[in-house]
């Protein structure tokens, strides 16, 4: 890795408390296979799921907002103790401030990952944005942070640990592991 691509972790301030994600394009690679009888089937990167448990150990929230409905993001939410999930949303800033004011966050608490246009309004709003390496270069633009790797692919993963890191979390984090 070259100086230029490694990451910076400045203090994070206010801390951020709740993690939003998108999902396709983020959780998953962005692909969306139908089976015979129409059902979608995603795929997710376990290292990413690892990293969601990491964070919501940490006392930290996390919530899903996609444009998309499918039970498999249900199943996997669930699977992971996501509590917050909003599928199906054409409004993913109404989301935000509903959000926002039912967990009663400030929005300089909330970090949101995202990769294409429809998460430009939430990455303007809320205090940390964060792109996946392969999103649109409109969201890279309003991105703090661009992951190493692609959605799907570890990206989560890499933005939580930043994440941990820039607030001075990792090694809470780790002590579990040692």
């Amino acid at each position: 890795m070259n100086e230029l691509a490694r990451p910076s972790y400045e203090l994070l301030t206010p801390e951020v408390q709740l993690l939003i994600l998108d999902v396709d394009g983020v959780l998953t690679d962005g692909g969306i296979i139908r089976d015979d009888s129409g059902q979608q089937i995603k795929r997710f990167h376990v290292r990413d799921g690892s990293g969601i448990v990491i964070w919501r150990r940490l006392n930290r929230q996390v919530a899903i907002i996609t444009g998309k409905e499918s039970l498999v993001v249900q199943h996997r939410a669930e699977e992971l103790g996501i509590q917050y999930v909003y599928q199906n949303v054409a409004n993913k800033l109404e989301i935000f401030d509903d959000l926002l004011q039912q967990l009663g966050f400030d929005a300089q608490q909330v970090a949101y990952i995202g990769d294409d246009l429809p998460d430009l309004p939430v990455m303007r709003r809320c205090g940390v944005p964060i792109a996946v390496a392969d999103a649109v270069e409109e969201v890279k633009a309003e991105a703090r942070y661009v992951t190493r790797f692609a959605g799907g692919h570890g990206a989560v993963r890499d933005a939580i640990e930043w994440l941990c890191k820039s607030m001075n979390l990792w090694e809470q984090a780790l002590t579990r592991y040692r």
